[in-house]
């Protein structure tokens, strides 16, 4: 039996010649390098993003709806999985703006040869673990104060 991917390799020069094209690296040839897990992640987080702020709306939704409903969603958010999903939301979020930051600052011609971007690569995950971390601590923390108070 013949291989049916040779057929996938032929090509037409613009003179009417057939050529064999070449065939593409695969992720065999390449090393893994942080500069690919971020890429693969940033795209990641934008989805996990947009699902954090479909649930963001289902909270809204809640409240809107009522006490009770918005008894139910606190205790959701108030549990312990529900906090892991809410510091993931956010972990999520923080490192796609950041990453997005480092996409504008690429797109202006800036920062773009290997070393730099190895470089910024390390400093945009100390950053995401830095910002996610505060935020998460300070959200946390003003909910643990305000457990237990009645308002009126």
């Amino acid at each position: 039996m013949q291989d049916v991917r040779e057929a996938l390799y032929v090509g037409q020069r613009s003179d009417g010649s057939l050529i064999r094209r070449p065939m593409s690296p695969h992720l065999q040839v390449y090393r893994f390098r942080l500069s690919m897990f971020l890429s693969i992640a940033n795209r990641a987080a934008g989805v996990v993003s947009a699902g954090g702020a479909a649930l963001g709306v289902l909270w809204l939704s809640a409240a809107a709806n009522g006490p009770k409903s918005f008894a139910r969603a606190q205790r959701v958010t108030g549990h312990p999985l529900g906090r892991l999903v809410l510091a993931g939301w956010s972990l999520a979020a923080v490192y796609h703006l950041i990453a997005g930051i480092r996409h504008l600052i690429w797109d202006s011609a800036r920062r773009f040869d290997k070393a730099e971007i190895n470089e910024d690569g390390k400093k945009t995950v100390i950053a995401t673990l830095a910002t996610t971390a505060a935020l998460v601590g300070a959200l946390f923390a003003v909910a643990s104060s305000r457990k237990g108070k009645v308002t009126s």
